[in-house]
């Protein structure tokens, strides 16, 4: 049983000395790029959801005749 946990135990430890590895690769964009790209997702969400509004309205509007 001791043989089992220290196997686990060395392959944790060697599973997190690869994420290190692995992060030290990574490639992290510019500030500038983050806040252009944020920017744009936000006001693509902006524009989708007054677009589902919009059509929400109308949908109560038109059902509206139908009562």
């Amino acid at each position: 049983m001791n043989d089992n946990n220290n196997a686990m135990v060395e392959s944790i430890k060697n599973y997190f000395r690869g994420v290190k590895t692995e992060w030290g690769r990574i490639s992290w964009p510019e500030k500038n790029q983050v806040i252009v790209e944020t920017v744009w997702v936000i006001g693509i969400v902006i524009v989708f959801t007054a677009a589902i509004y919009l059509v929400d309205v109308v949908f109560k509007w038109v059902l509206s005749f139908i009562k």
